[in-house]
């Protein structure tokens, strides 16, 4: 439907669009400017054959096409502000059935583009809505055009169609896609403030009433009607019914402001319902499915909500919705706001005083019933059992209190929520209590702020699952009187002692509780000893390779032979940092050690003059001595050593006969000077670098024995998938895994990971170490011999619990 507006109203709205056009399009040479230095960087770092090839065939691709893919790009974002273009390669997703054949270019093309655009949707989400909001306002249409240029959709199309145009490749936008996402968010999300701004500026809608953009229905009225729902439940209804990306919300991350297709709204939706076949354009690897399958539980739990309690219209009152996540009618947006879990200045619902004192006071009289029950000598199971009827008994007495529907809901979802967490038997009773101890906290925190219930990333279910992570791999009486109880009641009693702080103080607990975590988990002596091994192999082979590329760049253009290049290269650069490790970079040991490169140099070039020779056989007993030296101190000994000493024996014989031309003093001089400070020209490679690394290695490194440790190095030649090395470095110190090593399944911890990200170290109960290389890490959890101990974190698990239930028994929502 459309309603005559006037010319005013339009050309604002045309202004509004102009405003956004001009800021975003300022991003692009920005944005080609930090692809050109990732890709650099890329073609930059030490790795094998095949990827240093292909980064150097990156580098030069968007070098050549980077100024045509910006030209395109600014010429048709700008010529997007006209009438609607072809969409080129890209298929949208139409409102009316239409069958057609999608070629697989296509389909691999729109989700590129899908990708970039819902994380667009995820940063923007509130700026995003009231936007469009105010442009149908002053256009008088119920929905933006498919190709609006303020759809998220456009512009992620726009730029991956020129990248194409260009003549550069998918496999190359998809390297660099987050290069690219993190350039334009911030760009967009302030362009789209500004928007608002703009248009409040010139007085429309300085509040937004979403009562008016609400598709009722006929059979959901009765669903709810208690005060509260309409207003505050309106938005994820408007968002469902008016989706942004012209598809029906197919296209967008689940949890994050998605909604049922449109005809889901013509019946009561069950909090069950699957995603539809097709919908996920995150990726395939495993992190990324387990991500999805979570948010997914958080979008059914919205759906179940809407559904129910959507579409009561008996009351205006003003409320931002706890569950849903939508946007309170009468919120005024402008500069600093934010969305729900992006960092944003979302400011928290301030809800009744009345029932916040409720709150406190349930919060008190369990607080003084734990205390009893923890002191009581009965039974665990029969504590347990106690401490559930009691939440239960003053979550319904708070329900009733409850000024409003949404305060209902949100107050039975939490009590189920921790029910479930209650009766989870496999986190130790005492902990179980103190968790319990969080419920009435989360429930103040779950009615003031809307990213409970719509994100992944709150600090309040991000500190419950980190601790359940923890504590589920202990038994009771490993917890019991351990430090990890004491932090854990510590954390509880730091929340309870700030309850106005809403979510900072989780916050705040969080970070405290994981840096507890890395001290507590490696506090052990073996574990200690461990970590230190570990800490220097990476360093000292990392330091290894930094010197060769330095060597190499050295010798490059001296006429050294390459018996000498290769010992240099291979054995000289490994002596070095093992002893800049041992000795320090500046130790007496060290320097002299560095000396003898150049010295072998001098000594290994050709010498058409007498003097030169008398020097060399006079100076050659001491320098084959400290070649040896540092040959032990690398572990090569006796024969290997021999073979080494034998081959620089035949280079510096021929040196004497050599015709070819004399190595300049001034050159070698100048060598000597720069390995002395060697540390001062090589640039840390990170974690890019393969590292040799077995039991060996550790033992050679202070002479520690490795029986103790398990050492699991990279596979030879075997290539590592990006996302499963992705997945490896997100793993959570703290978390249990299944490892299957050697045909022996054990349960394992996540201990503690190097600063470069290559070592990570798991520990048994028993006490036994597996020290795990980046890459090998990697297959094992693509071969699924490394695996979560728990597939979902706890929150996500009590949500499909508290879902299930209200599935079954969808009147006690709100009863």
């Amino acid at each position: 439907m459309s309603i005559a507006r006037s010319a005013s109203s339009l050309q604002l709205a045309r202004e509004t669009r102009e405003r956004f056009v001009l800021a975003t399009e300022g991003a692009i040479v920005p944005l080609a400017r930090a692809i050109r230095d990732r890709l650099t960087q890329l073609a930059s770092e030490v790795s094998n054959a095949r990827a240093m090839q292909e980064h150097r065939d990156d580098f030069v691709a968007f070098q050549g096409q980077a100024t045509q893919w910006v030209t395109l790009s600014q010429a048709s974002w700008r010529k997007a502000l006209g009438a609607a273009a072809p969409t080129g390669g890209l298929t949208t997703f139409p409102t009316a059935l239409r069958l057609e054949l999608i070629g697989d270019e296509v389909v691999e093309t729109n989700i590129l583009a899908s990708r970039l655009a819902q994380v667009i949707h995820d940063k923007a989400s509130f700026e995003l809505s009231d936007l469009r909001l105010r442009i149908q306002h002053l256009e008088g249409t119920s929905e933006l055009d498919s190709k609006d240029v303020l759809k998220p959709e456009t512009l992620a199309r726009l730029l991956v169609e020129q990248w194409l145009a260009a003549g550069l490749s998918r496999e190359l936008w998809a390297r660099v896609q987050d290069t690219v996402q993190q350039q334009l968010i911030d760009v967009i999300v302030k362009a789209y403030e500004s928007a608002n701004a703009y248009l409040i500026a010139n007085g429309v809608m300085q509040e937004i009433d979403l009562k008016s953009f609400v598709r009722r229905t006929g059979n959901a009225a009765g669903a709810g009607n208690s005060a509260g729902f309409n207003t505050s439940f309106a938005g994820g209804v408007a968002s469902a019914t008016a989706p942004m990306d012209g598809g029906g919300g197919s296209q967008q991350r689940p949890g994050y402001g998605t909604q049922a297709p449109q005809h889901s709204h013509q019946s009561q939706p069950q909090a069950s319902v699957p995603m539809p076949a097709g919908t996920s354009t995150i990726g395939g690897s495993p992190l990324m499915m387990a991500r999805q399958r979570a948010q997914t539980a958080l979008l059914s739990l919205k759906r179940f909500v809407t559904g129910r309690i959507g579409s009561d219209t008996t009351t205006t009152v003003p409320a931002q919705n706890s569950i849903t996540g939508t946007a309170p009618a009468g919120r005024t947006t402008g500069p600093g706001g934010g969305a729900p879990g992006t960092g944003g200045n979302t400011a928290p619902r301030q809800f009744s005083r009345t029932f916040a004192g409720a709150i406190a006071e349930a919060e008190v009289a369990y607080r003084m019933a734990a205390t009893q029950y923890m002191d009581a000598s009965g039974e665990q199971a029969t504590v347990i059992q106690q401490t559930a009827v009691d939440l239960r008994r003053r979550s319904t007495e708070l329900k009733k209190r409850a000024p409003t529907t949404a305060d209902k809901a949100t107050v039975e979802i939490v009590a189920l929520m921790f029910q479930a967490i209650l009766a989870e038997e496999r986190i130790p009773f005492s902990a179980r209590v103190w968790f319990a101890r969080l419920q009435m906290p989360v429930l103040r925190v779950a009615i003031a702020e809307p990213e409970f219930f719509g994100t992944l990333q709150h600090p309040a279910r991000m500190l419950i699952d980190r601790m359940g992570s923890c504590v589920m791999g202990f038994d009771a009486a490993a917890i019991t009187g351990s430090a990890l109880e004491g932090e854990i009641r510590r954390v509880v009693q730091v929340i309870e002692q700030y309850p106005e702080t809403g979510q900072r103080v989780f916050k705040l607990v969080f970070d405290e509780f994981v840096a507890f975590l890395n001290r507590y988990l490696t506090q052990s002596d073996t574990t200690q000893r461990v970590m230190s091994v570990a800490q220097q192999v990476e360093q000292k082979e990392t330091m290894a390779i930094q010197y060769t590329i330095e060597l190499r760049k050295m010798l490059n253009d001296m006429p050294v032979r390459d018996e000498i290049r290769e010992f240099l290269f291979k054995v000289w650069a490994e002596v070095l940092a093992i002893a800049a490790l041992r000795y320090g970079a500046q130790g007496e040991q060290t320097v002299m050690l560095k000396r003898v490169a150049s010295e072998l140099v001098w000594a290994a070039s050709a010498k058409p003059n007498r003097t030169d020779r008398a020097r060399v056989i006079q100076d050659l007993p001491q320098l084959l001595q400290r070649l040896r030296q540092g040959m032990a101190l690398l572990g090569i000994v006796d024969e290997p050593q021999e073979a080494h000493i034998k081959t620089i024996g035949a280079t510096l014989s021929d040196a004497f006969l050599s015709k070819t031309e004399a190595i300049p003093q001034a050159k070698i001089e100048a060598m000597a000077e720069r390995l002395a400070h060697l540390e001062d020209f090589v640039s840390d490679i990170g974690g890019t670098a393969d590292l040799p690394l077995d039991a060996h290695s550790i033992e050679l490194l202070l002479g520690v024995d490795a029986a103790s440790i398990e050492v699991v190095p990279d596979a030879a030649g075997v290539q590592v998938p990006e996302d499963m090395l992705a997945w490896a470095h997100e793993l959570q110190v703290g978390n249990w895994f299944m490892l299957d090593h050697n045909d022996r399944v054990s349960q394992v911890q996540f201990v503690w990971r190097s600063d470069r990200k290559q070592l990570h170290l798991f520990a048994t109960a028993d006490g036994r170490s597996f020290l795990i290389q980046a890459g090998r890490l990697a297959t094992y959890l693509q071969a699924g011999l490394l695996v979560p101990a728990e597939e979902e974190t706890l929150t996500v698990r009590a949500t499909r619990e508290a879902l299930a239930k209200l599935d079954a028994n969808p009147e006690r929502l709100l009863n």
